[in-house]
């Protein structure tokens, strides 16, 4: 019987392989074909992603130069928008009385948001307005019931002080964040406002605020939206806010300043900005088709010939993601977000009649498809996949300006936004290029819409007042919840980090030993970055832990 096996199984195998082992030469047979499998087919497509890669590299490099000159040329000429908008401070009337102001509502949306609640409404109604010119909103979509208790317990305590308040719940979160604001704006007293502030839950306004945003309204008919910037009260919580605030920095002071300069478009922040309603009604209103209702409302508004500012001295607080899990929800959200509304808007940004050639080459080419594709996927193929692959293939040389000169600049540019934290440069990249894995992931599910989680919606988990009482009591807020650090380490590991980061380091080990071009040097120092996230040493411990 076992002889009839062996028979039946020796004779699958191909005479040439028995022939070969025969004579001892397998070996030799099977290097011959590993160099032809090389020649043939590897060393070709790695060449091709190469280019590719290269020619995305080049892609990235022109923008953020660009952008550069444009800023320079802003700061020379002082083209401010109060220079290149009529701005006049509103007066009171003596005759008119408060009817000089315009009717304002202010809209709080939130979701069980516990810790932050009491400081986004406080600060909401502490807004320096006429009192009767003015309707705070807070949109409550808040499924535990003791938040939602506290909420409007809250709400109500503000509306016993003359405040005019209103406490809105659905019976459902359909739509999320955008069907909370859509159903908002349905209630019958927002007919009498002409304009709407838009606070996410940590956010926190001075009060000033209307009254340096408003008046680019009232003179300039032609403006739809007004956005302010952020202000981060968490910046220095922990390395990984701290480079957070380096992107957020560059992307409010370079992207939104020359979006609003060169093409009055850019992308509303989703907060901390004011509405015109004529124009949020005209481009169609909110809508839930991305997980970037922001993004959407401004494409379409702009489509409208709406024209949007960005004033960057005015300044409003938030929070940053302090916690890892926290900020990679996030960042899927913003990756696959604008991918997939890409992919739904193209062909109506390429068709509409009311914008020039000149703003749909910007938001088409350089505000979706370099920004919100090409930097993902560009940055996590060159430099983690295709440079540590690069090691073992000799024969394939990457220019050293690619290499070097390209990401130095583009790394040196983004860092003078933020430049007491230009030290941390070396973090950033490689944090930076950890993300990317993320955001490449979460893009391609947006432009393919593959997955379950192309519409997913997770509310960023926030520390409020938790962060407010360590300031005041010097309590380094790093140490906020040290409650359960070993316990839920197996929730921390990250796979995808620490498979990637296993690759990256296989590769530096090769290239230690063959190699000659020093890539190990930058390669250890990605798999340590890999590693780190991985085993969910980065950003603090959940403060619900």
């Amino acid at each position: 019987m076992i002889d009839i096996v062996h028979k039946d199984w020796v004779s699958l195998i191909p005479d040439t392989l028995l022939e070969w082992t025969k004579n001892g030469d397998i070996t030799q047979e099977l290097g011959i074909l590993w160099q032809q499998l090389r020649v043939l087919c590897l060393i070709p497509f790695m060449k091709f992603a190469v280019y590719v890669c290269l020619t995305m590299s080049v892609m990235l490099f022109i923008e953020p130069v660009y952008m550069a000159i444009v800023i320079l040329f802003v700061k020379l000429t002082g083209r401010k928008p109060e220079k290149r908008y009529k701005w006049e401070e509103l007066k009171d009337d003596v005759e008119a009385g408060n009817s000089n102001y315009p009717m304002v509502l202010v809209q709080i949306p939130m979701y069980n948001e516990k810790e932050v609640y009491q400081l986004s409404i406080g600060a909401a109604c502490a807004l320096s307005w006429p009192s009767d010119r003015i309707i705070i909103q807070v949109l409550d979509d808040s499924t535990d019931p003791i938040v939602k208790d506290l909420v409007e317990v809250e709400c109500q305590q503000w509306a016993s002080k003359g405040i005019n308040i209103k406490y809105q719940i659905r019976s459902n979160r359909e739509g999320y964040k955008a069907g909370a604001l859509k159903e908002g704006l349905k209630h019958k007293y927002v007919d009498m406002c002409e304009f709407v502030a838009i606070f996410d839950a940590d956010f926190q306004p001075d009060p000033d605020f209307l009254y340096k945003s408003i008046p680019y309204f009232v003179h300039n008919p032609e403006i739809g939206l007004v956005q302010a910037r952020w202000k981060f009260v968490n910046a220095n919580t922990c390395l990984m806010t701290r480079v957070q605030q380096m992107s957020l920095n560059y992307h409010f002071k370079v992207e939104q300043e020359v979006g609003s300069s060169a093409y009055a478009f850019f992308g509303f922040n989703g907060t901390a900005g004011v509405w015109r309603i004529l124009a949020l009604k005209e481009a169609g209103g909110w809508k839930d088709r991305t997980t970037v209702e922001d993004m959407d409302l401004s494409v379409r508004a702009s489509l409208k010939g709406w024209k949007f500012v960005y004033v960057g001295a005015i300044l409003v607080k938030s929070e940053l993601p302090s916690t890892f899990k926290a900020f990679r929800f996030q960042q899927h959200r913003w990756s696959c977000g604008p991918a997939n509304l890409f992919r739904k808007m193209v062909m109506e940004i390429i068709k509409s009649q009311r914008v020039s050639l000149w703003k749909k080459v910007h938001v088409i080419y350089s505000f979706f498809f370099v920004r919100k594709i090409i930097a993902h996927t560009g940055t996590f193929l060159f430099y983690c996949v295709v440079i540590p692959t690069c090691v073992f293939f000799p024969e394939i040389v990457i220019p050293k300006w690619a290499l070097l000169y390209i990401p130095a600049i583009i790394t040196i540019l983004n860092a003078l936004e933020t430049p007491r934290s230009m030290h941390l440069v070396v973090f950033w990249v490689l944090f930076e290029n950890v993300m990317s894995m993320h955001r490449t992931k979460g893009t391609l599910i947006g432009l393919f819409e593959a997955g379950g989680r192309v519409n997913e919606w997770v509310v960023t988990e926030k520390i409020g007042d938790a962060l407010l009482k360590s300031k005041e009591n010097n309590i380094p807020a790093i140490k906020l919840s040290k409650k359960s650090k070993y316990s839920d380490f197996g929730d921390r590991l990250s796979l995808l980090e620490l498979g990637m980061g296993t690759y990256i380091l296989m590769c530096a080990c090769y290239d230690v030993v063959f190699g000659k071009y020093w890539l190990f040097i930058y390669l250890f120092g990605q798999t340590i970055a890999f590693y780190v996230t991985g085993f969910g040493y980065v950003g603090t411990l959940s403060s619900h832990s």
